[in-house]
This record gives structure tokens, C-alpha cells and sequence, in this order.
């Protein structure tokens, strides 16, 4: 069921209305149930999956806390260190189990791909497969979503969860389920104990984040789409500029596509009085790659940080291992996005990326007395502001073609294809179809065109005060009620004219449930 979907406009009001008709104290077994209706809408089969996963790590965290509770109590060493041992061999059993169900539906195929390919440098016939694996929706995500509770649980950051049907719904609640936000135990298990009262405000401010979240999705991200995929489809008919273009378009599409996702997902637990965390922070505002990465997909990016980059020594262990260890988060990263070469050469760019300006911020350090030197004697404070302020846009500019650079790689799921994009886009020097119309032959029609980057201005207006820390949501919901009404209808009649019922219009899947 996806969130864009009729079927799911129907649904969400009908799980809200009895979820607040129950007694508070069965209204998460409610949840659960409609939670694995949503999930068994794509595949009733990986349902048991999802179940396992749950029962494993629910199972395993109650025999790590009990194992604990009696390391604590015992008073032989002897018997502390087994109780440790036992800790620690439990813990990896888990870990490793999950991530054997992770990687054998979502890299089993890729490893025989890439095993062929070495046997057949040494003249060994390759092994035959003719199998298909079904990636299950969302396993990627709950997986991390259920590891990481693991993990807080054996540092005793955390309780370990008694109540398994709680649990279940932890790892399972619908509106995150297939594409997240990963949340962590912290927030989200802690608010399924103490369910909210109706409230007019949470309901009012959800149903307006899901009804940005579908005009980000159905307005620029689909109608993006098209674009995109008319010209990768057939690179070498459309070289030079309009691969320029249209990786530029993907890089609207695929934020808007997942922020779409994400805001949906966001207000339909508001509803229901439950806070997800905002996974996206203006993240093409970002000065820097590291900027862009503290903003874009933030609870991917603190899960790796937490329990990848940090026990690999993070920046403790001086400075090469720190940007050994990044590189390594980044390609893990690229690795978990897709069982693909050109997903992990993405991560690592963007790990490059990110050594290269620690490089340059160590340099700049280095030789600021001089650089300050220089700048007392040829400028005035004014003249300097200003500087600033043409560095930043200049910063801002840079690290968003950055950044679509990379996000080359990611469209084309394949270094081959990749090769073959990047081949066509300097193959011509034909910068003048920015101008005479030909961007129109590509799938979107003129009008709808002017609609689109109008669209996708208004959306870097919301994102500008968005970076300087203001809550639009609650500014908007603060004016009258003419200006509410005016505002909802305008983003109601874009989604139905130039989404729902617009040229060429089809229902799409999410970009991120592949992963």
C-alpha cells in the first residue's frame, strides 16, 4: 500500500478513528494489527520475516538484560566473566543472523554476479543461478531499526522490552516501516508506553504535513521523473546538456521523492500523537558535504555514527584512521543503498568528498594568521561581510553539483551504464537547448514545466527558512483562517490537477522501498 495511493487515504482515517475509540492501554495491539495489514499489502509471504527478525532480537534482548542483572548480583569473578562471555556470544549470534537474512535477499545475487566474474579470470566455469530473490519491502530499514534497539540494549543504554507485542510494533509501526525514518529506541518504543489524548493541534498539523509530503512526491518528484528517465533511458539520444539536466532533476527528485515519504510518514504518526523525527533538514542549503550529510537522511546517517563509525575508533584514533574509518561508513553506506559497484562508488565519493575539505579545513587552519594578516590589510569589515556572504552561495553552489555528481552514479544503479552516461554527457557541447525550447520534448509538456519549477521554488522557499531554524508548519497553522484555507486548497488543487488527474500521470512507487 503506498502512502500516494487512494487506498491509503482511506486507510489512515479509519486506523486513526478506532485507534482513538480504544482504551488507551490496547491501543498499540490496534497499531500492531493494522501495521502488518499495511506491510502484507506487497507480499503476505515476508510477513514471517518481519516476524522473525522481531522475535529473534525481542528474545535476545531480554536474555542479554537477565544475563546482566545476574552478572551484576554474582560475586565470583569466575562467573561474572562467563555471564560476559555469554553476553557478547549472544549479542553477535543475533547481529550476525540478521544480517545473514539481510544479505542473502539483498546481495545473494550480486555475490554469485561478482564470484562469476572472478572464476572467469581464472578460466573456472561460473556458477549457474537461475533463480530470482524477491527483495522484501523495507527489510533494510527495519533490520537497522531492530539492530540498532539491539545494540542499546547490550550497552544498557536502554531497557530491553518485556512486553513482545510492544516490541513488534516498534519494529513494525506502519507509517516507517518500508522507508523509514530508522527511529531509535529511545523516542519511538518510549512513546508507544504512553499513548496520547486526542488533539485537535497534532491532528491539524499532521494532516498538513501529509498533504506536503504528497504535493513533494506527486507534483515534483513524479512529474521530475519523467525527465529523468526519458533521458537516462537513452543517453546517447539525448548527450551534452540534457544529461546535465536531467541529473540535476534527479537530484529534486530523489529529495523530494524521500522527504515525500518522510513527511507522510511523520504526519500520519502525528495524528496519532506519536513523534517521528525529521529525517531532512534543507539539506541543499548545506555549505559543505558534511554539512549535506548532517541534514540528508539524518537518522541513516546517525545510525552509522553511532554504531559503525564510532566503535570503528571514529576520530580518536588520529587522523588517518579517521578517514579511513569515514571512507569505510561511506561505502558500507553505498553498499546498504544497493548490490551494486556504482552504489558503493557512490558512498565512497562522498566520502572523498568529505577528505578532501578536512584536508582543506586543516590547510586553512594552518595558515589563517596569514590569511588574516592580508585581509586586515586590504579590506574593511563591510567588504569582508560581504565576501562572506558571496563565499556562502558560492560554498552552497558547489557542494550541491557535488553532490549531483554523485548522484549520477546512484541513477544509473550500474558502473557500466554510468560509464555510458558520463560518456554522452561530454560527448557534445549542446548548451543551447537550455534555451530553445528542446527540454520540452523530453516527457514534460511546457506548461506543466513552468509548474514544476515553480513547484520546486516554492519548495526551496520553505527549505530557506527551514535551514535558519524556523517552523513554517507552525507559522502557516498561526495565520487566519482565510489564509489557511487559501493555502491548503492551492496545495490540494496542485496534487489533484498536476498530480492525481495530470498529463501523463501514473501512480509511482518510492525510490527508497528498492532499498
Amino acid at each position: 500500500m503506498l502512502f500516494n495511493t487512494p487506498q491509503y487515504i482511506l486507510f489512515l482515517p479509519l486506523v486513526v478513528i478506532v485507534y482513538y475509540c480504544l482504551p488507551r492501554k490496547i491501543r498499540y495491539i490496534w497499531l500492531l494489527i493494522t501495521s502488518y495489514y499495511f506491510y502484507m499489502q506487497w507480499n503476505p509471504l515476508y510477513v514471517t520475516l518481519l516476524f522473525f527478525c522481531t522475535l529473534l532480537t525481542y528474545l535476545c534482548g531480554i536474555i542479554i538484560e537477565k544475563m546482566r542483572s545476574r552478572e551484576a548480583d554474582s560475586t565470583e569473578d569466575s562467573e561474572r566473566k562467563k555471564l560476559c562471555v555469554k553476553q557478547k556470544l549472544c549479542f553477535a549470534i543475533c547481529i550476525l543472523l540478521n544480517l545473514a537474512i539481510l544479505g542473502f535477499f539483498k546481495y545473494f545475487q550480486f555475490g554469485i554476479s561478482v564470484l562469476n566474474r572472478l572464476l572467469s579470470y581464472i578460466h573456472i566455469d561460473e556458477i549457474s543461478w537461475g533463480g530470482n530473490i524477491l527483495l522484501p519491502v523495507g527489510i533494510s530499514f527495519y533490520i537497522l531499526q531492530a539492530l540498532g534497539y539491539l545494540i542499546d540494549v547490550y550497552r544498557g543504554d536502554i531497557y530491553a522490552e518485556k512486553n513482545f507485542l510492544r516490541y513488534a510494533l516498534f519494529v513494525s509501526f506502519f507509517p516507517q516501516l518500508v522507508a523509514g525514518p530508522i527511529e531509535r529506541s529511545k523516542n519511538l518504543l518510549v512513546q508507544l508506553h504512553t499513548p496520547q489524548s486526542l488533539s485537535y493541534e497534532n491532528i491539524r498539523r499532521g494532516s498538513l504535513l501529509v498533504l506536503y509530503g504528497l504535493f513533494l512526491k506527486m507534483v515534483i518528484a513524479d512529474r521530475a521523473a519523467i525527465l529523468v528517465d526519458t533521458v537516462y533511458g537513452d543517453s546517447a539520444a539525448y548527450p551534452g546538456f540534457y544529461v546535465v539536466v536531467a541529473t540535476l532533476f534527479f537530484s529534486i527528485q530523489i529529495y523530494c521523492d524521500f522527504y515525500g515519504y518522510s513527511t507522510i510518514a511523520r504526519g500520519s504518526a502525528l495524528i496519532m500523537g506519536i513523534h517521528l523525527m525529521d529525517n531532512f533538514n534543507a539539506p541543499y542549503y548545506a555549505r559543505s558535504v558534511k554539512e549535506f550529510w548532517r541534514r540528508w537522511h539524518i537518522s541513516l546517517s546517525g545510525w552509522f555514527r553511532d554504531y559503525l563509525y564510532i566503535p570503528l575508533g571514529g576520530n580518536r584514533k588520529g587522523t588517518i584512521r579517521k578517514r579511513g574509518n569515514l571512507l569505510t561508513v561511506f561505502a558500507v553506506s553505498g553498499l546498504w543503498h544497493g548490490a551494486s559497484f556504482a552504489f558503493i562508488f557512490w558512498g565512497i565519493l562522498n566520502g572523498i568528498y568529505q577528505v578532501i575539505e578536512d584536508v582543506s579545513e586543516e590547510v586553512a587552519e594552518r595558515t589563517m594568521r596569514y590569511r588574516q594578516k592580508w585581509l586586515n590589510v586590504l579590506g574593511k569589515e563591510e567588504e569582508k561581510t560581504g565576501r562572506r556572504f558571496s563565499r556562502k552561495i558560492f560554498q552552497t553552489v558547489i557542494t550541491f553539483l557535488l553532490v549531483s555528481f554523485a548522484w549520477l552514479f546512484f541513477r544509473a544503479g550500474e558502473l557500466d551504464q554510468a560509464k555510458e552516461v558520463l560518456v554522452n554527457m561530454f560527448r557534445t557541447n549542446n548548451w543551447t537547448i537550455l534555451f530553445d525550447g528542446s527540454l520540452y520534448e523530453l516527457g514534460v509538456a511546457k506548461n506543466y514545466m513552468n509548474v514544476l519549477l515553480g513547484s520546486i521554488l516554492f519548495l526551496f522557499v520553505i527549505d530557506y527558512f527551514k535551514y535558519h531554524g524556523r517552523d513554517v508548519a507552525d507559522a502557516f497553522l498561526r495565520q487566519g483562517w482565510w489564509f489557511r484555507v487559501t493555502g491548503i486548497m492551492i496545495l490540494l488543487f496542485a496534487i489533484l490537477l498536476y498530480g492525481c488527474y495530470g498529463q501523463l500521470y501514473d501512480i509511482q512507487q518510492f525510490i527508497y522501498f528498492q532499498f
